[in-house]
C-alpha cells in the first residue's frame, strides 16, 4: 500500500504544477491531479510558492489545506473509478446528474472527510458502509 509522507504529497503537486507551467511530460497521474489544480485556481498561488512543502494550514488560519483538498479529490476520483466502495461510481453519477462533477466530488469529499475524521476520533478503521451510506443520502438513494 502506498503511503506518502506529508512532503511527498506535497512535492507530487508542487512538481506537476510546475511541469504544466514549463510545457514538460506529465505522467497519468499527474494529469489527473492538474486537472484538479486548474479546477482550483485559488490554490495555485500555494503550489509556486517557496513555504508549499513546509506550510501549515491550521483550522484557526480558516482557510483549507490545498494538499489536502486536492489529495481528497484525487482519492475520490480513484474510488469512482473503480465503484470502491461497491456503490460510489452510481452515488456520484447520480449527484452528477443534479449537479456539475465538481460539486458533487465536493459532496462526495464531505462524507469522506467525515468518516475520517469518526475514523480518527474512535481509533478504528475506516467505516466503508458508513461512507456510502453519507454518500447515498447526499445523492438521494
Amino acid at each position: 500500500m502506498f503511503s506518502p509522507s506529508r512532503e511527498e504529497v506535497r512535492e507530487f503537486f508542487v512538481q506537476a504544477w510546475r511541469k504544466h507551467r514549463q510545457n514538460d511530460i506529465l505522467t497519468p497521474l499527474e494529469s489527473q491531479a492538474l486537472g484538479w489544480m486548474v479546477q482550483h485556481p485559488e490554490y495555485q498561488p500555494d503550489l509556486e510558492s517557496d513555504e508549499a512543502l513546509t506550510r501549515d494550514y491550521s483550522v484557526e488560519e480558516g482557510r483549507t489545506n490545498p494538499f489536502l483538498h486536492l489529495s481528497m479529490h484525487l482519492a475520490i476520483t480513484e474510488q469512482v473509478s473503480i465503484d470502491q466502495p461497491r456503490g460510489i461510481k452510481a452515488a456520484y453519477d447520480t449527484l452528477s446528474a443534479k449537479v456539475d462533477r465538481h460539486f458533487a466530488a465536493h459532496e462526495i469529499m464531505e462524507c469522506l472527510g467525515q468518516v475520517v475524521w469518526e475514523s480518527q476520533r474512535s481509533g478504528t478503521a475506516l467505516n466503508s458502509d458508513s461512507y456510502l451510506e453519507l454518500i447515498q443520502r447526499r445523492a438521494g438513494l
